[in-house]
């Protein structure tokens, strides 16, 4: 939850006294916004923000233009306040570099769950791998709506093989928060490892990232 601070200390002075943990989501959210608007400090502004988006979740899944509808926000507060999110969730990932090992499904885990929870819609990937099990590319394949994301074969193997990678694995989110893997995420996977074989690139996983945990179709047995 979205929690304000309880005494009227100006969040720059508490920051200086107190160092940045001390601060509230309010009061980092009023830093951000630097001023008011018409008569609202910049506190009475995120105290709006916080009141529409009772989670910071929320608020980070929202676009720059929802933002900006809330009252007095505005296009410059909004473009601030998502710059600072996408900072934050890329200071939290972790990027694939060619020749990095995956270890496993909670390296994967590891490596996208800052790049895809929280999102709105589906994000399928593909990481390809050479034959010691090295990263050679991580490579986005389609962003679909909110419930599914459509995925063809051709799509999937067609830079696998121009990479003359040895095999892939499947990464893609559920925006619900959820990861447990739907009928059409196991079916969808038995048709690319199918064709996997067929061009001779092994599928290895498919992992599916929900909110703050993910699921491996390889440790739940479903491959």
């Amino acid at each position: 939850m979205l929690h304000e601070a309880t005494n009227d200390e100006r969040p720059n002075e508490r920051l200086a006294r107190a160092g940045i943990e001390s601060l509230s989501d309010v009061e980092l959210l009023a830093l951000l916004l630097r001023t008011g608007h018409r008569g609202a400090s910049a506190l009475d502004l995120a105290r709006r923000l916080c009141a529409r988006y009772p989670r910071i979740a929320d608020l980070a899944a929202a676009t720059p233009d929802e933002v900006a509808g809330c009252a007095g926000i505005g296009r410059a507060h909004a473009a601030a306040i998502c710059a600072a999110i996408a900072l934050g969730r890329r200071a939290d990932s972790h990027d694939l570099e060619r020749g990095d090992r995956i270890g496993g499904s909670a390296d994967v885990f590891r490596h996208f769950h800052a790049r895809l929870a929280g999102l709105r819609q589906e994000r399928f990937h593909v990481v390809m791998l050479d034959g010691k099990g090295r990263v050679m590319r991580d490579l986005r394949v389609s962003e679909g709506t909110l419930t599914a994301s459509l995925v063809h074969p051709r799509e999937v193997f067609r830079a696998a093989i121009r990479e003359a990678a040895a095999s892939v694995i499947l990464v893609h989110n559920h925006p619900s928060g959820d990861p447990t893997p739907s009928p059409e995420d196991v079916a969808l996977t038995t048709r690319l490892r199918a064709a996997g074989d067929l061009v001779g690139i092994k599928v290895i996983d498919h992992v599916v990232i929900g909110h703050h945990r993910y699921a491996s179709l390889v440790d739940l047995g479903q491959m």
